[in-house]
């Protein structure tokens, strides 16, 4: 389980934020870094100026913030990561309206996923944003609905391939993977933080393929199976609403 740490210290942690934002999604004004960590204007141009100096950054001609040789990526993934993102962020505010909960928005990388958007509860006791946060697919509700979406051959190459101190119980995530492509929604019942309870739905491309996944997290004081049967139409609605502006 992977819990926040008990002193973090806020600085370090939006200038993290803010270097994931760069690597994944692509150019940044001060403006919009301040709008996404909800700091002044001037707090987001030193962090920015900061991941300069380090080449976690570089700055252009129009003043906007680029990944720096630390963070290079291939143009081609900033644009589909920021497509989807952009996609996604209507419809998982609309679900947040209706459930109260905060949403995430994940996409795969091999045997991981990482969190590229997250929408607020406005409750006092909610989950908190996890964008930025990268964790083990098979242990995450997003990673759970992206590996479903695999066979069981591609499964099998994809863990065989893990270093031994990542291998897992194939025999276990098969079966909880068939579980998921039955039902069409995983649940994560506090397999990633005490206290956390999860379930998430794929989001499609055009071509059918499973690219993304869309999540409900909520403290477990308040899951229940019936709030489950309540939640599942209205994430299915934001999952299927973001595939249809892939598409």
């Amino acid at each position: 389980m992977k819990n926040p740490p008990a002193y973090g210290v806020t600085s370090v942690d939006h200038a993290l934020r803010l270097a994931v934002i760069l690597q994944v999604e692509g150019p940044l004004t001060v403006s919009t870094a301040a709008e996404r960590l909800g700091v002044a204007k001037s707090t987001a141009h030193r962090l920015l100026t900061t991941l300069v100096y380090r080449d976690f950054a570089v700055q252009d001609d129009d003043r906007s913030y680029h990944a720096g040789p630390v963070l290079e990526l291939a143009a081609t993934a900033h644009s589909r990561t920021g497509t989807i993102r952009a996609a996604a962020l209507g419809p998982m505010q609309a679900l947040v309206d209706t459930v109260d909960e905060t949403v995430n928005l994940s996409i795969r990388t091999g045997r991981t996923i990482r969190f590229i958007a997250s929408v607020e509860s406005r409750q006092t006791l909610r989950v908190s944003s996890r964008e930025g946060m990268v964790l083990p697919a098979h242990q995450s509700t997003g990673g759970l609905v992206m590996l479903a979406a695999l066979s069981d051959e591609q499964i099998t190459t994809l863990y065989d391939a893990a270093p031994p101190g990542e291998r897992i119980d194939l025999s276990k995530l098969r079966t909880e993977l068939t579980a998921v492509r039955r039902s069409g929604i995983a649940i994560n019942l506090e397999r990633t933080e005490r206290g956390l309870n999860a379930m998430g739905h794929g989001i499609t491309d055009a071509t059918g393929a499973t690219v993304a996944a869309i999540s409900v997290s909520m403290p477990s004081v308040r899951y229940s199976p019936t709030r489950v049967r309540r939640i599942t139409p209205a994430l299915t609605t934001a999952a299927n609403a973001i595939s249809t502006a892939l598409s």
